[in-house]
This record gives structure tokens, sequence and C-alpha cells, in this order.
């Protein structure tokens, strides 16, 4: 099992714009008898009231949805390059049809108030501030709009990091 180190969130190295767009991130939520996991390449960090957030946006139509709105917390796993496959499968498969988690070859842990993975570099540990569903009707570009067929818009979901977790090297 792995090491992790607890760092704040202005000691986050890296590219967070290349990290979530480029090289994904699983958003995971649950509880150690009933999680479910998807990968993303949308979301977003900053701060929002005084506090270091994190953004992430699901659909409805996704598994982990359901997840998302019954629980206080979810986390922001960032596994690196060499998990391709692994995010592949994860953004690829449902959980309500397959154990995706296994069939990715990742180890889930339970040593935060939310799921998150032994292979993962970099962890957000986040708690829900603020939810959004996106609304076409906001949208100011048009071209938005392409992104979305049958109107399966994301719900935002704004979480305070409580903590960050950086692999040990």
């Amino acid at each position: 099992m792995s090491k992790f180190i607890e760092i704040t969130p202005q000691e986050i190295e890296g590219n967070l714009f290349r990290m979530i767009g480029r090289e994904w991130m699983l958003i995971t939520a649950g509880q150690p008898t009933d999680f479910n996991t998807m990968t993303a390449s949308w979301g977003g960090a900053g701060i929002m009231w005084n506090a270091p957030v994190a953004a992430a946006v699901v659909r409805p139509s996704r598994h982990t949805y359901g997840f998302m709105e019954r629980e206080k917390y979810y986390t922001l796993s960032f596994l690196g390059t060499e998990f391709r496959h692994a995010l592949q499968i994860c953004g690829s498969r449902s959980g309500r049809d397959t154990d995706k988690v296994a069939e990715a070859g990742l180890t889930p842990r339970f040593d935060a108030p939310a799921p998150y993975f032994d292979e993962a570099q970099l962890v957000l540990v986040c708690r829900k501030l603020y939810t959004s569903d996106l609304d076409p009707e906001n949208f100011l570009d048009g071209t938005i709009e392409t992104h979305y067929n049958g109107g399966d818009y994301h719900r935002m979901y704004l979480g305070e990091i409580v903590k960050v977790l950086k692999k040990a090297e």
C-alpha cells in the first residue's frame, strides 16, 4: 500500500489545467461497501468564500451522480499518464454493469471521508458546499450546446478542499 503525505492546497505542484484536461482525474464518492468512480476531464480549482475549492461536474445519467447527490464528501484522484488505460476503463464503463475498479486494476482506499485510489499521485478530498445545474438558458456562447446531446446537462459540485494527499516519494 502506498504512503501518502498531507500537504496544503497551496503546495500542490503541477499544472491543474493539464492534470484535469489532458491527464484526467477520477471523481469518486460513496462508502467502503458501496461507491463509484468516473473519469473526468472537466472541472477546476480555486478560491471561493475564502476557502480552497474544487469543482466537479457530473451528468445525471452517470452512475456516479447518485453517489455525489447522497454523499457529503467526494475525492478527485490524479493518477498520472501511466494509468491512462485504467482511466479509459473508468470513463467508458458503468459501475451499474461491471466492477470497473477491479477491471481497471485500481486499489480503493477508505481512510478519508470519501474513497480514493492507492495508485493516485495526488488526491483532493472535498466537502460539498454548493451544487448547481447547468442551465442552457444561461449559455452565453451558443457553441456550448454542442457538448450536450439530448439535454443531459451537468450538475456542478463545488467542494471545499479539506485535505490534499500527495504520494510520498
